[in-house]
């Protein structure tokens, strides 16, 4: 079968899928000091297509012995400076030339994603876009971030130096498998760190051909590994180690709470999260065009399944249009069915795991039970594949579990308020803190309601806009670090302050 250049249709997808895997193109051995090695244990785990319930690959398994051999490499690396002490520009070059391959690659990057999690391809695709333009836009940042020179008498110069911070562990999530891992790895690479990345268990085959592609790039010999495996095993021990500097998370809150714990069990590691969310999507009367913002309001929720953190998943809609903005997102939602994830015209795909399938099915239960009313969805598909279409509940209260529990899955929860002072109450009441949108034609209430909103984001006429140049992150409980941005390079660097007596 061949193996189309540039697909564009469902049997374009379908034959690259099969070239890719019949010809055993899929890398499954984790990658430490610039080698594909198996677990020292030997043991794998499988990967499945959530579309199929197919096996795609066995996965080597690392664990405590493989952090370990991967902390002391990139320790090493790092002290040679190779890596750490060459110059912003060029270092630049490198991750410049990785950020060409990942493009040149990224049909084969998308498909790996797609397989691995179920998302529609051309979400897929999208990703990649990001994670072309976070390495670019990290790496032309490198060599254009100063240094201070602080206001002395003419006594002494005084200087403040930024500095790689050594060995960095990147934990990435599975919904967004090299995008987050792009968020994570660009601005730590390009400030001058040694990476170890440990892919979600759930989708580590793009990761994997990433650090095929970084080695292609010219990154120095232990300055970027991958170790596949469980986060109970090798996430755990390179939380723990005495030999990582910094950890980098994207995931639950509860496992955040757990690694910040681990950095103060060992050695202090600055710990960035970036965590859960419940967000909530503000609708006032005076929005503009309820049709196509009740589009915007169902793509909040329903893109990738559910499966986002910064998902839009509390509708907060004033009473009085209420009814009728409903009955726009029920339209709208009834357009964005699960299809084949192979399908570039899919909306939604599959469902990550049986796991998580088995969670959102529990929380829709949840929901009937608590008194929420149904209004679309609820159902999984029959036949083969876990797919659950967008399900929306109306009538929903702060107490009930899905108006307050972090879903990960197309369940859309929506509220009535009748007043902004309510609205804000509503939007605030949740641990979590990590985006809100808004829907006005009234500037002063955009600017109200935008100051007075807990969250580190705010979407205002729009869910999810920005792009690089805008930090990304939260408060509360939806963690503390920023992804993208310069200010995530200024994470990955460490302040050195040097103070010069001159003589007179």
């Amino acid at each position: 079968m061949s193996r189309p250049e540039s697909p564009k249709t469902l049997a374009d997808w379908q034959a690259l899928a099969a070239s890719l895997t019949s010809e055993k193109g899929l890398e499954t051995r984790a990658y430490i000091d610039d080698a594909f090695v198996d677990a020292d244990s030997g043991e794998t785990f499988t990967t499945i297509n959530p579309a199929t319930g197919e096996a795609l690959a066995e996965v080597a398994s690392c664990d405590a012995a493989d952090a370990e051999l991967a902390v002391g490499h990139a320790r090493a690396a790092f002290e040679a400076g190779e890596w750490s002490r060459l110059a912003p520009g060029r270092r630049k070059k490198v991750l410049l030339r990785l950020a060409d391959l990942l493009e040149a690659h990224k049909h084969e990057l998308a498909l790996l994603d797609t397989l691995d999690m179920g998302k529609p391809v051309a979400s897929s695709l999208g990703d990649m876009a990001g994670a072309i333009a976070c390495f670019r836009y990290q790496a032309e940042c490198i060599d254009k971030l100063y240094g201070e020179v602080a206001p002395t008498g003419e006594e002494a110069l005084a200087l403040v130096l930024r500095e790689p911070l050594g060995v960095v562990a990147s934990i990435v999530p599975w919904n967004f498998p090299l995008m987050m891992t792009s968020w994570k790895v660009a601005p730590a690479l390009a400030a001058g760190n040694s990476v170890i990345l440990k892919p979600s268990e759930k989708s580590p085959l793009s990761a994997l051909r990433l650090a095929a592609l970084a080695r292609e790039a010219g990154l120095p010999r232990g300055v970027f590994q991958v170790l596949p495996g469980f986060g109970h095993t090798v996430g755990q021990a390179l939380a723990l180690s005495m030999g990582v500097d910094c950890l980098a998370f994207t995931g639950s809150t509860g496992v955040g709470k757990q690694l910040m714990q681990y950095a103060g069990q060992s050695n202090l590691k600055r710990v960035y999260l970036e965590c859960g969310g419940k967000s909530p999507n503000i609708v006032f009367a005076d929005c503009k065009d309820l049709t196509r913002v009740a589009k915007h309001a169902a793509s909040a929720i329903f893109h990738n399944q559910g499966e986002v953190c910064i998902a839009g998943s509390r509708l907060l809609v004033e009473n009085s249009i209420r009814e009728a903005f409903i009955d726009q997102v029920l339209v709208a939602a009834k357009r964005m069915q699960p299809g084949d994830p192979l399908d570039p015209d899919s909306f939604m795909g599959a469902i990550v795991d049986e796991a998580q399938y088995r969670r959102i099915l529990g929380y829709i239960e949840k929901g009937r039970e608590e008194g929420a009313r149904l209004r679309v969805g609820g159902e999984p598909l029959e036949g083969p594949g876990l797919f659950i279409p967008p399900t929306v509940f109306d009538g929903v209260t702060p107490e009930m579990a899905i108006g307050r529990e972090e879903i990960f899955g197309p369940v859309l929860s929506v509220f009535g308020f009748d007043s902004e002072e309510q609205a804000v109450a509503m939007a605030n009441d949740s641990v979590y803190g990590l985006a809100a949108g808004l829907w006005s034609q009234d500037i002063d209430r955009i600017m109200r309601v935008t100051r007075r909103l807990h969250s580190g984001q705010v979407f205002v006429n729009n869910w999810a806009g920005g792009d690089q140049t805008m930090p990304f992150g939260g408060v509360k409980q939806s963690g503390n670090g920023r992804d993208k941005s310069h200010h995530s390079l200024e994470e990955y660097s460490e302040l050195k302050s040097v103070w010069i007596s001159l003589s007179s």
